[in-house]
């Protein structure tokens, strides 16, 4: 049976320590700025932070995965191509790449780095993978959210790399790598700013009758009733109107989050490397609690037993969880 690496967020040097702490095999981070999909105020790594992240990770057995899983912009390549030297001259585990022309500066000039390819580069059937193995020496692929586990079993057996699939977190059904909801919404590209739903875009709007308006810049996302929890407004995420259905209707997604702990000793069958949990946006406490619970239910399946794992709805997107299209097609 494989032994699938435990691959966890820290969006912060804080964050780093207490994942590593809890018994993350790998963590991923980024730094602080577009060439990484989470660039938001107050997350990610300096250099030096970087370089102390990976000296504390690297003391306690632990990698660390350097995300570089954004587009680059005509004109500024640059950016991108500063940031694989750092993360390569400073030890990085693996770059996890998007970008055909990062992944081929990253292999040419950096032939023994290891590259991990991003779920932002929407790579779900065997051909593409191949090729970004074949063209640029790609070890491990993350694959999106979209597949069931025997269309990930079959892909396993006809690419020449390891698997990395979501176990826990932001629900993601939206095409990786190409939404542009976001651009326009607000002039900011998730994809080439690193930047989903902007935090200086986003308010809410109390009114008259005590239920909350979420906005992203001039757009109204949700209207929640005074007892309803507000989730954070992303457009994917949001209700509206329509003339073929008056009432207010997630057209998109609802918010909810994955939690496959169920299914880990059928994605280990399916011949999944590893797992990895969403979330380096969200709290430490949010860090610690799930990668403890999910470190204690794969080593258990490791063991044959069944994982047992607490409850985490409370940490959920809108407190609801689902194996999505994990489990079947039929998911809405």
């Amino acid at each position: 049976m494989i032994r699938p690496d435990l691959v966890c967020p820290a969006g912060t040097p804080t964050a780093l320590r207490d994942a590593v702490d809890a018994g993350a095999d790998s963590v991923y981070c980024g730094f602080q700025n577009a060439t990484n999909a989470r660039n938001f105020p107050g997350l990610n790594f300096t250099l030096d932070e970087f370089r102390d992240g990976l000296d504390y990770a690297h003391k306690h057995g632990a990698k660390v995965l350097l995300a570089l899983n954004t587009f680059p912009p005509a004109g500024k390549f640059g950016l991108w191509r500063e940031a694989v030297d750092a993360g390569a001259s400073m030890g990085a585990d693996a770059l996890i790449v998007a970008d055909i022309g990062v992944a081929a500066y990253a292999a040419r000039a950096h032939p023994q780095q290891r590259l991990h390819l991003s779920v932002q580069a929407s790579a779900s059937s065997p051909d593409a993978i191949g090729y970004y193995c074949h063209e640029f020496g790609i070890k491990r692929v993350v694959l999106p959210r979209v597949l069931t586990v025997p269309e990930i079993k079959a892909i396993a057996a006809e690419i020449p790399c390891e698997i990395e699939t979501f176990i826990f977190g932001n629900h993601g059904l939206m095409l990786e790598g190409r939404c542009a909801l976001t651009n326009y919404a607000t002039g900011v590209s998730t994809n080439m700013d690193g930047v989903c739903s902007p935090a200086a875009q986003v308010r809410f709007e109390e009114q008259r009758d005590g239920a909350m308006v979420s906005r992203l810049g001039t757009h109204a996302i949700d209207c929640f009733a005074s007892e309803d929890k507000a989730g954070y407004p992303t457009i994917c995420k949001g209700r509206y109107r329509a003339p073929v259905r008056p009432d207010p209707y997630y057209a998109f997604e609802e918010p909810v989050s994955l939690n496959l702990a169920a299914m880990l000793p059928d994605l280990i069958r399916a011949g999944v490397h590893a797992f990895k949990i969403e979330g380096r946006q969200r709290s430490r406490a949010y860090v610690r609690a799930v990668v403890g619970q999910f470190r204690k239910a794969i080593d258990a399946v490791l063991a044959g037993r069944e994982p047992q794992i607490a409850d985490l709805v409370a940490l959920t997107e809108g407190q609801k969880q689902t194996e999505g299209a994990f489990k079947t097609k039929a998911w809405r």
